[in-house]
């Protein structure tokens, strides 16, 4: 299993030096004990409760990218504190990727109270999933019941939902705006059909429309 060691100290004083030389030779002891290769090696000095660290950056897109699929730190403590450590603990989960810890000497049991947090995260996700669905729902029926169909009006139908729709689809835009949905009823719509376009790009692009007629 391919893994990444994740060292962190707080400031830079030399005892943290050593403290980051300790976590590192632990770290690479637990990997070779459970043969994982490891891919690299992280050593960040900043504070746990700071999300925004070059190194946790570094060690989601490694991960996302497939390229990781554990994660070693000393204690949970390294990884980050407070709401950093939670929001970190549930983006791993949610990716599949189970930490190993050196002061456990294996795969990280976590307390009580986190376990309780991050199952309250998770179903605050799920709701606002269903929201989420629920308003692209509402906006494609508003749009329906006023005239709109999708079917004839949209251009590539015959391409899967994603990135591939690139096409920002400027008549239907205007057509269902003039039918009474708002900038984010339209974004919702749109985006329930496969156009990844924010609320704020659907705005613009209106208004550039509408100058392009007024100047006709």
């Amino acid at each position: 299993m391919k893994a990444i060691i994740y060292c962190r100290v707080s400031t830079d004083k030399k005892v943290q030096e050593t403290s980051l030389s300790r976590q590192k030779e632990e770290l690479y002891q637990l990997a070779t004990r459970y043969q994982f290769s490891v891919v690299t090696c992280i050593e960040e000095q900043a504070s746990g409760y700071e999300v925004e660290r070059d190194g946790i950056f570094h060690m989601l897109e490694l991960i996302e990218k497939g390229q990781a699929e554990a994660v070693l730190i000393q204690d949970e403590t390294r990884l980050g504190r407070g709401n950093t450590k939670i929001a970190l603990f549930h983006q791993l989960s949610k990716l599949n990727i189970p930490i190993y810890t050196a002061i456990n000497d294996g795969e990280l049991e976590l307390s009580e109270s986190d376990s309780m947090v991050l199952q309250i995260v998770g179903i605050v996700e799920e709701y606002q999933r269903k929201i989420h669905n629920a308003k692209i729902k509402r906006g494609i029926k508003k749009a329906i019941a006023n005239g709109y169909d999708p079917t004839q009006n949209l251009s590539n139908q015959n391409l899967s939902p994603g990135r591939e729709r690139k096409d920002v689809p400027i008549k239907e835009i205007v057509r269902l705006r003039e039918n009474g949905l708002t900038f984010s009823e339209i974004a919702t719509t749109l985006n329930g059909l496969g156009y990844h376009i924010s609320k704020a790009t659907i705005h613009r692009r209106y208004q550039e429309s509408k100058l392009i007629d007024s100047d006709k």
